[in-house]
């Protein structure tokens, strides 16, 4: 009878042991600190408690938790007419963040599922007011457009909208080969004009090296000329001054040494310069004077 009573007693710790492990379990909660625990009493939000220690009561309190982080959730591939009747398919990334977790619990089921169905439609209602043109260059206004019409559904979710990206815009086959051929015939454009001011400039340089040349060559002859003009009037002054130092005597004797030299040829000759008397009259005056 006393092993059955002891029995009973270890089984009753047991199932209070038990229990009091799955009151403490559902009881305390803790918190990290990216995290929020929003607490449902009876059926009624109490607030946001935590990060740390949070204490709930079993059976009666009742926790959801929410992120604080900024998250990332990507949209597939949407398509969309453009405001010229051109099909494009786009996708995009957004990127979000809580900053009201009591909001985000209340206010809507399924926070993402809604903001993923709200932006394929605003995607849509975006690229229908655009031309395909502008899709194509346009991105950041695009991206800024849906962040704008996006944030303002998501704000009274308590859920901020940070940043949109569009990761990809596959325009229709013809538009990609007429895109294609622009690009090429661009690139060729661009050729073109690169190998013409390459030869302009070629042109240029050999021009202007030979006017530098010309100018260069003027230069060279102008200093020669310089040069031969001083080096003949230096030659005209040592002959004038060599003429003022010879005097009479030697201008007649100098006279008769060329006489003597024509006279000296094989055929007969007879001179008589016209100075001849005077000469002769001059050299004898001076032969008398020295006697």
């Amino acid at each position: 009878m006393q092993d059955v009573l002891g029995s009973s007693v270890l089984c009753l710790f047991g199932v209070l042991f038990l229990i009091l492990i799955v009151f403490l379990t559902s009881a305390i909660r803790i918190v990290p600190e990216y995290q929020r625990l929003v607490v449902f009493r009876l059926g009624r939000c109490i607030g946001a408690k935590g990060p740390g220690l949070v204490l709930l009561i079993p059976f009666i309190d009742r926790g959801i938790k929410v992120d604080l982080r900024e998250q990332v959730r990507e949209i597939p591939a949407q398509s969309s007419i453009t405001s010229d009747n051109a099909p494009i398919s786009i996708d995009f990334l957004w990127y979000y963040k809580v900053f009201d977790p009591v909001q985000s619990v209340l206010q809507v089921g399924n926070f993402e599922l809604a903001a993923q169905g709200i932006a394929t439609t605003t995607l849509r209602a975006v690229i229908g007011g655009i031309m395909l043109d502008s899709v194509l260059s346009e991105r950041e206004k695009i991206n800024i457009a849906l962040r704008t019409r996006l944030d303002e559904v998501t704000e009274r979710w308590g859920v901020k909208v940070t940043n949109v990206e569009i990761r990809e815009i596959i325009p229709p086959r013809d538009v990609q080969e007429a895109m294609n051929r622009q690009l090429s015939a661009e690139r060729n454009r661009r050729a073109i004009v690169t190998e013409s001011t390459g030869t302009r400039e070629a042109a240029v340089n050999v021009a202007e090296g030979e006017r530098q040349a010309a100018i260069l060559k003027a230069e060279g002859e102008k200093q020669a000329q310089l040069l031969r003009a001083e080096g003949y009037a230096a030659a005209l002054e040592r002959i004038f001054g060599a003429a003022n130092k010879i005097d009479q005597k030697t201008i007649t004797l100098q006279y008769f040494e060329t006489l003597k030299s024509m006279a000296s040829g094989a055929s007969t000759k007879y001179i008589f310069p016209l100075e001849f008397t005077s000469l002769l009259g001059e050299f004898i005056k001076n032969r008398e004077d020295k006697k």
